[in-house]
This record gives C-alpha cells, structure tokens and sequence, in this order.
C-alpha cells in the first residue's frame, strides 16, 4: 500500500513539473511586446531579438521599394522618435504616407524586420 502511495505521489509531482515545463516554454516564447516607436528606441538594446508589436505612423516621402520585389523599407515615428523598418511582401492598400501602423517583429542592429504576416 504504501510503495502504490509514493508511486501515485510522484507521478503527480512528475507531471506537474512536466506540465510546468511546457508551460513555461510556451510563454516564454510566444511573449510579444507592445510598445510604441519612442519606447522602444529609448532602450534600443534591451529589445533586440524580441518579438514586439511597434506602434506608430509612416514618416512622409520614407517608403522605398526596391525594383522587381516584394520589399519595401519605410520608417516609423511616433513622439520625435524614428524606427527603419523593412518588409517582404505585399502591403496593403492603407500604407500609405502619414498612415498609422502597427508593425509586428523583431529589432536588430540595422533596424526592424517585420515579420511575414506582421
């Protein structure tokens, strides 16, 4: 009786432990900022290589295609503060100059790379 009690207890600490794992994993990894331009460029190293969602409008006369693709580099600016962005795709119809955007990604040393659906 009592080897069948500990087997039970430590099964139910096993799976605990396992399914605190996978949880932890999981948030961990799919953690998303968001934060406005002016946030994000005030402590730019602290958010490389996260995954954010940055708010802010396309700075006038900033979008570049470049010839025969899908990518476009543009700039984002929200209080006085401006993020490069780029992005491979097709963008919609209200990207347009003065346009408020929601841009979701990862920032790097050569500015934001918009992620493919973002």
């Amino acid at each position: 009786m009592r080897s069948r009690r500990f087997r039970v207890g430590l099964t139910a600490v096993v799976m605990t432990l396992a399914f605190g794992g996978l949880l932890w994993g999981t948030l961990a990894e799919g953690t998303e900022y968001y934060m406005h331009v002016d946030e994000v460029m005030a402590e730019p190293d602290a958010w490389y290589g996260k995954k954010l969602q940055v708010h802010g409008f396309v700075v006038e006369g900033s979008r570049l295609w470049k010839p025969d693709t899908l990518e476009v580099r543009f700039q984002v600016e929200h209080n006085g503060a401006v993020i490069d962005a780029e992005y491979t795709g097709i963008v919609p119809d209200t990207f347009l100059d003065g346009s408020e955007v929601v841009i979701s990604g990862q920032l790097g040393p050569h500015g934001f790379t918009v992620a493919p659906n973002g």
